[in-house]
């Protein structure tokens, strides 16, 4: 493994690259040179050798055109004088150098060892034999590291004829080891400059890698997430403005992540404030995102627990649709909870996470809670009913009264003022009642403004109760508990006014016959409390908090025969909303029902009217 390591380094890389490079180089310029070198040696020995034969050739030339009759007896034979001149040029260069005639017959050899037994006799040298024929000199034949054997043939001076040939053995063996010893020169000073290049591919390598490992352990710190460190400059060159670059890279990426950072708490801290359920699933369906809104709404105990499931599962729709189903989703789903007449209602929207191509890798839900929607729609629904319902039945009595006015009813005086009575109380009774729903619009959309004043709400109570008091019937009392001292409060008159009648006219409707309506006015510290007390019929306990709806009534009968229109309560407690109070009521069923409602309550402000 460390050898593997080893041989990875870029430093050694770049140091054997450089080897390899001055290696083949030398090898080629060490080639080319011997080669060269080779050839130059051996042109430049054969010309010196050639040149050196010339002069041997004509000092033959002229033994051998001798006549034999001019020679004297003290003369030597020609071979003799041959052989002699051969001597002569025999150095260390020549090998061997015969003389041989035009008839192929050797006539004298400078070997000593082998001249009588060459001499006189017929070559059969291929060599010797072409030169003969043709009368050129060649080369061609037994050359080789050690001879150099050429044939020069010896042409008459008189007439041009071929009169034999020179063959000549030159020893080249020198001229090779010259080249050997050069040869060896190179591999040495090869080994040298590549012992040199390591050495200085080493300190190139040092200054180059240097900077590339620093840059190396910025980067194993980036991928660790530390950003804040940096490469340090060895220079200005290409690595040292790509070191440069790469410390701004890592500032950028810096920067980036901060920002990631935080973006990512901004969306945490959003899908953790927001109102609306968010749920993020993978492209398989699984849950891999749920805020706390959505835990709540889908009564979860933690994100653990939710995590563990599919979409589908979590809202438990998993028998109704599959996730590729919701993956196709256009519209909203709506979610119904409700469970043991508490309702409960659940919209969802669904989006899928497509990523650049187009791929779908996950699901976007988002859970409103709709349950008020639902319950206003059901309210409306139920007013709707309501209001058919209440113009119906005096309408019903009216077209009664008034087709038997037209089949003869009108005739009969008496009878006819009592039908005409009813149609009157029935038309009055329907008036009244749009005049309250409209009363009621208002005073929810805000189109009424409060004509408010400063009033001592003690004796503005008593008045109202004493004007009552003036009509009672049935033998019913009335229990005042009101203080004496001034309680001022700003208030518009004619609304609470209106507030104050419809409760004690209801408090009254339900009091049976000597019954006793109790008034109280209790003054807190930044409010007035004021409670109205009957011991009428009372209500059930989950009745309670509908009375202050549109057209309930607890005894629908009985309040429609009293001719109420079901709309006073609801007015009140617009109006007690609308002075920023607020107005409730407790009853027992079968002791009595107690309307409380309290107003905004400044004590300093009474000093001002004394």
């Amino acid at each position: 493994m460390e050898k593997v390591r080893f041989f990875n380094s870029v430093r050694i890389k770049f140091v054997l690259i450089f080897v390899l490079l001055i290696f083949i180089a030398m090898q080629i310029m060490g080639a080319y040179f011997v080669s060269s070198l080779e050839k130059q040696l051996v042109s430049n020995f054969q010309s010196s050798v050639k040149s050196r034969i010339g002069m041997l050739m004509l000092t033959v030339e002229s033994e051998m055109l001798k006549p034999p009759t001019s020679r004297t007896d003290g003369d030597l034979p020609l071979e003799a004088l041959l052989g002699n001149a051969l001597t002569d040029y025999a150095t260390e260069d020549f090998a061997e150098i015969v003389v041989i005639d035009q008839h192929a017959v050797i006539l004298a050899s400078s070997s000593t060892e082998n001249a009588d037994e060459l001499v006189n006799k017929k070559s059969k040298d291929p060599l010797v034999l072409q030169v003969l024929n043709s009368g050129i000199s060649n080369t061609e034949g037994g050359s080789n590291r050690q001879n150099w054997v050429f044939a020069e043939p010896i042409i008459s001076s008189k007439d041009g004829t071929t009169i034999g040939c020179l063959l000549v053995y030159a020893n080249t063996g020198q001229v090779y080891q010259q080249v050997d010893e050069i040869s060896n020169i190179m591999k040495t000073g090869t080994l040298i400059s590549m012992l040199i290049t390591a050495l200085i591919g080493l300190i190139l390598a040092q200054m180059i890698t240097k900077p590339i490992a620093e840059m190396k352990k910025q980067a194993l710190a980036m991928s660790k997430g530390h950003y804040n460190r940096s490469a340090r400059i060895f220079g200005y060159d290409e690595i040292g403005q790509l070191a440069m670059t790469f410390n701004h890279l890592s500032k950028q990426l810096q920067d980036a992540q901060s920002t990631t950072e935080a973006e990512k708490r901004k969306l945490s801290s959003i899908l953790t404030n927001m109102s609306d359920g968010v749920i993020a699933t993978d492209r398989k369906g699984h849950v891999i995102l749920i805020n706390d809104p959505a835990l709540a709404m889908l009564s979860k105990d933690n994100e653990e627990e939710a995590m563990t499931k599919t979409l589908t599962q979590l809202l438990d729709i998993e028998n109704e649709y599959t996730f590729e189903d919701l993956l196709t989703q256009q519209e909203d789903l709506t979610l119904d909870y409700s469970d043991r007449g508490q309702k409960y209602f659940l919209r969802a929207q669904f989006s899928t996470i497509e990523n650049e191509s187009g791929f779908v890798s996950g699901l976007i839900t988002v859970l409103h809670d709709t349950t008020e929607h639902e319950k206003i729609e059901d309210e409306r629904k139920e007013f709707v009913a309501n209001v058919s319902h209440e113009l119906r039945t005096p309408l019903t009595t009216m077209r009664s009264y008034l087709e038997a006015l037209t089949d003869g009813a009108i005739k009969n005086e008496v009878l006819s003022n009592k039908f005409l009575g009813v149609v009157q109380g029935e038309t009055e009774r329907m008036i009244r009642m749009v005049n309250d729903l409209l009363n009621l619009s208002r005073l929810e959309n805000g189109s009424i403004s409060l004509n408010k004043e400063w009033t001592d709400f003690g004796r503005f109570f008593n008045r109202i109760i004493d004007r009552f008091e003036m009509s009672i019937e049935r033998g019913v009392t009335f229990k005042r508990d009101i203080p004496n001292s001034p309680a001022f409060v700003e208030i518009d008159r004619d609304k609470v006014n209106q507030v104050i009648d419809n409760v004690i006219s209801n408090a009254l409707k339900y009091s049976p016959d000597g019954g006793q309506i109790s008034f109280r006015v209790q003054i807190l510290e930044e409010t007035i409390e004021v409670s109205i007390r009957d011991q009428g019929m009372g209500m059930p306990k989950g009745n309670v908090e509908k009375i202050f709806k549109r057209f309930y009534r607890v005894d629908k009968a009985r309040s429609r025969k009293l001719g109420g229109t079901g709309l006073g309560l609801a007015i009140a407690k617009e109006v007690i909303t609308a002075h920023h109070g607020n107005i409730f009521a407790r009853s027992i069923e079968g002791v009595g029902t107690t309307i409380i409602f309290s107003l905004p309550y400044e004590v300093n402000n009474g000093d001002d009217w004394e």
